[in-house]
């Protein structure tokens, strides 16, 4: 029986990204119904909404998608499509692998965590307003509902990923309330899953130990802020952007979401890194059940990145797109 996935095309590399990715899983032998939809630039160059209805009752519809980043029109834009996307399908919680992947260079080897950050809250809400001339005033939102819905969410992920300790980012020292609420709503959910270890940590102190010491972490769970700073600098210590991808999580949905985009003018056409989206995909054949398969695009992404004569000019070669995936669908003959 197929798949039934969404495809999110956000534009720019995306359409090289995505071809790519869906050569990739046939390669492999994944039998996936896509139902494309643009989004972002693409849908408003042709007149439509940055995120047209059919789009989103598609991903609503199908439960699960596959997402290049959403690109926004030159200029500073009015309101963020990616942001936007994740308020319109309800997405909540965001859990970012962060893995080190063998032949790509990093700082680190033997990091493997998770980063899990709430979606709807905090200072991403944007509420912002001028008091005077000169004073701007941003609001922080921190509710104990969503904090309890994030916490069991993120708790009980943890749980079947069979993951041991929990560290709650916070900064409850200085903002008693906000994260004195997210704090103490943390503590009081933990207390439904006694098989896992909590613990607390201040987010300056965890940037630190990030870059000091990143083996030591298992799972990370914060708010929306933190977890926006953090699941970046945790891409950094493994490898960048080749090494990441996220899980967006509503209630009957998942979106598999690549961050790296880009424009081609900028990039170029056909030099498009494929990994960025390929481990979302990756992700997303472990969800349903194919961990086999899933693990043997892995193998085959490594023993790419490992030979080294095959690289796009973001990992310092000058491989295009079409280079890359022939690369990795050669190597899958062999995993």
């Amino acid at each position: 029986m197929s798949l039934r996935v969404t495809l999110v095309q956000g534009g720019g590399i995306g359409y090289d990204q995505a071809p790519a990715v869906q050569r990739i899983l046939q390669a492999a032998g994944v039998d996936i119904e896509w139902d494309e939809h643009l989004a972002g630039l693409p849908s408003l160059e042709r007149g439509g909404p940055a995120l047209p209805e059919p789009m989103l009752h598609s991903v609503r519809e199908r439960g699960l998608a596959l997402k290049t980043k959403l690109l926004s029109p030159p200029g500073p834009p009015e309101i963020n499509s990616n942001v936007q996307f994740r308020r319109q399908l309800g997405l909540f919680a965001s859990v970012r692998p962060l893995k080190n992947l063998q032949g790509l260079p990093a700082r680190f080897q033997g990091v493997d965590f998770l980063v899990i950050r709430e979606l709807t809250e905090d200072l991403y809400r944007a509420i912002e307003h001028e008091i005077v001339p000169g004073v701007v005033q941003s609001i922080k939102v921190v509710t104990e509902a969503a904090c309890r819905r994030f916490f069991r969410f993120a708790l009980e992920w943890a749980r079947q990923a069979g993951r041991k300790t929990i560290h709650c980012v916070h900064k409850a020292n200085i903002l008693k309330l906000a994260d004195g609420l997210f704090l103490d709503v943390f503590r009081a959910t933990a207390q439904e899953f006694p098989d896992l270890q909590t613990r607390e940590i201040i987010v300056d102190n965890c940037c630190m130990q990030m870059v000091l010491r990143p083996q030591q972490f298992d799972v990370l769970v914060m708010g929306n802020l933190y977890g926006d700073i953090v699941s970046d600098l945790g891409a950094g210590v493994v490898g960048g952007v080749s090494a990441t991808a996220g899980i967006n999580v509503g209630e009957g949905v998942r979106v598999y979401e690549c961050f790296h985009g880009g424009s081609r003018e900028a990039i170029g056409t056909n030099r498009a890194n494929v990994l960025p989206l390929l481990l979302p995909a990756v992700d997303l054949l472990e969800s349903v059940g194919q961990a086999v398969t899933a693990q043997r695009i892995l193998r085959a992404v490594e023993k790419m990145l490992t030979e080294g004569q095959v690289r796009t000019p973001d990992l310092g070669g000058s491989a295009t797109t079409t280079e890359m995936t022939n690369a990795i669908v050669s190597a899958l003959a062999a995993c």
